[in-house]
């Protein structure tokens, strides 16, 4: 699990599972982006990965947006990954280490942990405990214990998002 964003001890957690080789990945960026805009850091978003079977990259990927994190840049690494997911799709592993190298991360770093594997632990975490609460697609969300699909519409689903967020900040500045 990647922290992604600093926020209060009590700001309400919005996790977001995620395939990084996912088109409805990439398109809940937008969504995503409003909300970090909308919050700041009233709303930790949280990256959760769960790449799915049939995109061939998605675990590496995933292992290569946690060695981002290592190096203090996981959500513009994992932004910049889901606005090239067909580059991803064509190129394979090596593309992973050329865009870190692009970000002027440590690229051999990204190449060493993609062979040695020190980030699957992480991955195989989020994606049982996905599969535990219920994910079957990306993206999913959860917010104040409510799980919204995504994989089927973005449609409305901003909307809810900050329905919860606002509910819970609200119950926040009533205690």
């Amino acid at each position: 699990m990647s922290d992604s964003s600093p926020a209060p001890a009590a700001a309400p957690v919005l996790e977001v599972w995620c395939d990084l080789q996912c088109p409805d990945c990439r398109t809940a960026l937008d969504d995503l982006r409003a909300l970090r805009a909308r919050y700041g850091n009233r709303l930790e978003l949280r990256l959760r990965h769960f790449p799915l079977e049939k995109n061939k990259h998605a675990f590496a990927a995933a292992q290569a947006a946690e060695e981002a994190w290592e190096q203090g840049r996981g959500w513009e690494y994992a932004e910049a990954l889901l606005g090239r997911v067909e580059e991803l799709g064509r190129a394979g592993e090596p593309f992973l280490v050329d865009l870190a190298r692009e970000l002027d991360l440590d690229a051999e770093e990204f190449d060493t942990a993609l062979i040695d594997g020190r980030h699957i632990l992480i991955v195989d975490a989020d994606q049982a405990e996905g599969k535990a609460i219920g994910v079957t697609g990306t993206p999913t969300y959860v917010i104040g214990g409510e799980r919204l699909d995504g994989g089927k519409s973005q449609e409305g689903l901003r909307e809810r998002i900050e329905q919860i967020a606002d509910r819970l900040l609200a119950g926040q500045e009533q205690d």
